[in-house]
């Protein structure tokens, strides 16, 4: 049976040949696991991901949720997924034994989450915010916080939400209007609206716990007035039994083009004055706690945009081996059998778009999953920091390149089935549909672009640049051991060294007050430092392709060259091209910068 979800192989390649999974059992907190443990974890995943989540998933895009009588209906499907989910302990992957969890490195459960991810993206969001949340309640929580909220979403009984957005200010969190009253007993009330809040309600758990940003009546101007608040459909009583219905009000649900299982919806906190919420941290610094969760979602809705390309990716090339169409070029006899389109050099050329495009993200996403774990259990607080700082770098390439590019790949999918691939009978139109919502989830590119050139490049001294540079130029020496990558090599370091250069002349701009200029054209910067991480991920790959080849097993042989040829292609026809764009950034231009509102 051919593959629909993403490559087994390419994923043991990921895991054991260039990231090192099982150098990860050397470490203190994963020791009790190996190999076995962690294919066993996968096999459980890919399992439940295939008999669960993708039956459902054509489904939950023709039927999506209803808004009846105050509430969110879902389709019966949805519930039975998200409890097998839950069943096989992957709501806490991550969580450590004494938690009731499977202590699985990042690595592994972001391994794992990949095929819920390419199965069915709206269902797997369910589980997935409410990691989030958990995760953020037990780091910032207090103790009674985690006794009553915590163990419950644990225990997968409460599920979980952020709630950021208003209407009024949409991505601008320092404009937000939510308010939050202290009450006689230490809790507050709140009274203000959010929208497009994901899971905002659901029938599928006994209660939801939002995490709710809102401000305090001193709080001053500003992101720095921003506090974060639990706040639970249900009030929790002492003992953990559900009370009353807290005063927060489905106010009616969203219509997206894709991601249509997932409740997107309105919430109004506090229209009959009762809206009884916990405040999490400290006051005024919500948007910091939050930023940890905002930083997990970033990489989640990257990986999720991976393997929405990535499933578009292995169906449409699935298709190409078996639609007959036209003849090649050459042959000018009609009366010979059309040939598979796979056979005709520019759907090959779309097809190693698309596998140069996922397969480079892939490899990004689980990278930075394993640099996640680095951040938590390397030897010394100068290497956690160290991975801590590279890791934060890379967050906004993490999350907006591949909800770029494996769009792009998605596009390309849809186009190699021709009039099929924008028909509802065949899933390359619904992938689309769906990944088009991630580059606006948790941070449009522009966004994500000012934070790189304003924020990260420059933070804690450039330490988190200057280490992925060198990183880079380990990678091109050990290349050097093969003189088939010299052509490979040899653009990226081309690139690399203009990059820098650019960035050190915004980078002076910067300091020296010119921030407008600066950061006018960050969407095009973030492209080329974009395009340099996966030229380089793809270099890495290179090198791992040619130790294997020399390795010389036959039954490998067709996935190295396939690995080598994506490369070739990357760093051949992707990475020269952003010399495009680093030539307007030089040139500091200004068409966008000046243009006015009334020329348009």
């Amino acid at each position: 049976m051919s593959e629909t979800l993403l490559s087994s192989r390419n994923l043991a390649f990921e895991l054991y040949e260039v990231l090192d999974a099982e150098g990860l059992t050397q470490r203190a907190r994963f020791a009790e696991h190996n190999r076995e443990t962690f294919d066993a974890a996968i096999g459980t995943a890919r399992s439940i991901a295939e008999k669960f989540f993708a039956p459902h998933n054509r489904k939950g895009d023709e039927h999506e949720p209803r808004y009846e009588e105050g509430q969110a209906i879902l389709i019966p499907e949805v519930k039975p997924a998200v409890d097998a989910f839950l069943d096989a302990g992957f709501l806490n992957a991550a969580r450590s034994f004494e938690a009731g969890g499977m202590q699985l490195p990042t690595l592994l459960s972001q391994a794992c989450f990949a095929h819920f991810q390419a199965a069915n993206a709206a269902t797997t969001a369910y589980p997935f915010l409410t990691m989030g949340a958990a995760n953020l309640i037990e780091n910032f929580g207090s103790d009674e916080h985690k006794r009553l909220f915590l163990q419950p979403m644990i225990d997968g009984r409460f599920f979980g939400t952020m709630a950021l957005t208003e209407p009024h200010a949409g991505s601008s969190l320092s404009d937000i209007r939510t308010r939050a009253e202290p009450a006689a007993d230490g809790s507050y009330r709140l009274k203000g609206n959010k929208i497009f809040i994901s899971g905002g309600d659901h029938p599928l758990a006994e209660n939801i716990v939002h995490m709710v940003l809102a401000k305090l009546p001193d709080a001053p101007a500003g992101v720095k007035g921003i506090s974060l608040f639990i706040v639970p459909k249900f009030l929790v009583n002492d003992d953990g039994s559900l009370g009353p219905r807290n005063d927060v009000l489905l106010a009616g649900l969203f219509h997206k083009m894709g991601w249509r299982g997932t409740t997107s919806t309105a919430l109004n906190f506090g229209d009959n004055g009762a809206c009884v919420g916990y405040l999490v941290g400290k006051p005024h610094q919500g948007l910091s706690c939050m930023f940890q969760m905002m930083n997990e979602a970033r990489i989640g809705v990257g990986m999720g945009a991976v393997m929405l390309g990535y499933a578009g990716y292995l169906y449409s090339l699935q298709y190409a081996r078996e639609r007959p169409q036209g003849r090649l070029p050459d042959n000018k006899e009609p009366n010979t059998a059309p040939v598979a389109i796979i056979q005709h050099a520019d759907v090959k050329r779309m097809l190693l778009t698309q596998k140069a495009y996922v397969e480079g993200a892939f490899d990004l996403g689980l990278y930075a999953a394993r640099l996640f774990d680095d951040t938590t259990t390397l030897d010394t607080p100068a290497e956690r920091q160290q991975a801590h700082e590279l890791l934060d770098l890379l967050t906004p390439i993490v999350k907006s390149w591949p909800s770029e590019f494996c769009l792009k790949a998605n596009e390309l999918a849809i186009q190699i089935l021709g009039g099929h691939g924008y028909t509802r009978e065949y899933p390359v139109e619904q992938y689309y549909r769906d990944n088009r919502l991630n580059p606006i989830h948790e941070g449009t590119h522009g966004i994500q672009s000012l934070d790189l050139l304003g924020r990260k490049l420059a933070q804690n001294g450039g330490a988190g640049l200057k280490q992925l540079i060198r990183l880079i130029a380990t990678t091109g020496a050990r290349a050097q051991a093969f003189d088939s990558l010299t052509p490979l090599r040899e653009p990226l370091e081309t690139l690399v060294a203009r990059l820098q250069a650019v960035t050190i002349g915004l980078l002076t701009d910067l300091a020296q007050g010119k921030v407008s200029q600066s950061l006018a054209n960050s969407a095009l910067y973030l492209k080329a430092f974009g395009h340099t991480v996966i030229g380089w991920r793809w270099l890495e790959q290179a090198i791992r392709a040619e130790e294997g080849l020399a390795k010389g097993n036959a039954a490998d042989v067709d996935f190295y060259k396939g690995k080598l040829q994506a490369a070739r292609y990357f760093l051949t026809w992707e990475v020269p091209a952003c010399h495009h764009e680093l030539a307007i950034l030089e040139a500091r231009d200004d068409v966008c910068l000046t243009m006015r509102d009334e020329w348009f």
